[in-house]
């Protein structure tokens, strides 16, 4: 799965928006998937992560998010202080080590949509077009049952958390 914002898993990556801080914490990423990631972000090609980027993929992904913390994710992402988010920085934001449950709880819930502790495929299909992935919903069952450790048809937090925190990404993505 990618959270790219693929997801995803890929991405994905996760994204924590608490008034504090805004992080996307995908481990196991190889460099192609996440200049992938990377690249959903910077939307209009130039090689940097505008605040106005950053703050419509958020958007895209379901997460409602202030200027202000747009703001504060960009000031605590940015270290060149240029005011744009390039590859480098990402990159090491998205291979720290510091993703911690609560950072996964939130990725989590960008993909589950309805809220009811599961992901399934069309959830990851809806947020996955919405990043302009272009997924089929049969690739995202794919995904989902690469992942899908009980068998149900969905992804539940554990599984979500075994396959983020296992880098045990599939079919390239990343949820």
């Amino acid at each position: 799965m990618s959270a790219t914002p693929a997801t995803e898993s890929a991405a994905g990556d996760g994204a924590k928006t608490n008034g504090n801080s805004a992080s996307f914490h995908v481990q196991g990423m190889s460099d192609a998937e996440l200049q992938k990631v990377f690249n959903q972000f910077d939307t209009n090609g130039d090689g940097k992560i505008s605040a106005a980027e950053l703050s419509q993929v958020l958007s895209a992904m379901g997460s409602v998010t202030s200027k202000e913390d747009i703001q504060r994710a960009m000031e605590e992402i940015d270290s060149d202080r240029d005011g744009y988010i390039n590859l480098p920085e990402f990159a090491a934001l998205c291979r720290s080590n510091s993703s911690g449950e609560s950072d996964l709880r939130d990725a989590f819930n960008l993909y589950d949509q309805d809220r009811n502790g599961l992901i399934s495929a069309s959830e990851l299909h809806l947020v996955l077009n919405r990043l302009n992935m272009g997924c089929s919903v049969e690739d995202c069952v794919r995904m989902i049952k690469s992942v899908d450790y009980d068998g149900d048809g969905n992804v539940n937090f554990a599984e979500f958390k075994k396959m983020m925190t296992a880098g045990s990404l599939s079919n390239g993505a990343a949820v």
